[in-house]
């Protein structure tokens, strides 16, 4: 099963890109079966990760809170499982 794991932030206003660069230094334990960083107005940044993985998953790797002089809320995360494409 595919599961995929969603982590969006909101940065201070102006420093979305310093959000983005920080997102992009995480390392995860484990390698993902792919990772991509998506950046979007308001300084928001989404990072999704896929793994081949249960759903219920607890040793799944999530990314961990920016500093909080960076982020203007809390990280908002989901979990996703693939039905497949189409």
């Amino acid at each position: 099963m595919t599961v995929a794991l969603m982590w969006e932030a909101r940065a201070v206003q102006g420093r979305g890109a310093e959000l983005l660069a920080w997102a992009r230094e995480q390392k995860l334990v484990g390698e993902p079966v792919r990772r991509e960083s998506f950046r979007a107005p308001q300084d928001r940044v989404l990072v999704i990760t896929w793994w081949e993985s249960s759903y219920d998953d607890p040793e799944l790797p999530e990314l961990p809170d920016p500093p909080a002089d960076l982020v203007t809320r809390p990280v908002h995360r989901w979990r996703f499982d693939s039905v497949g494409e189409g």
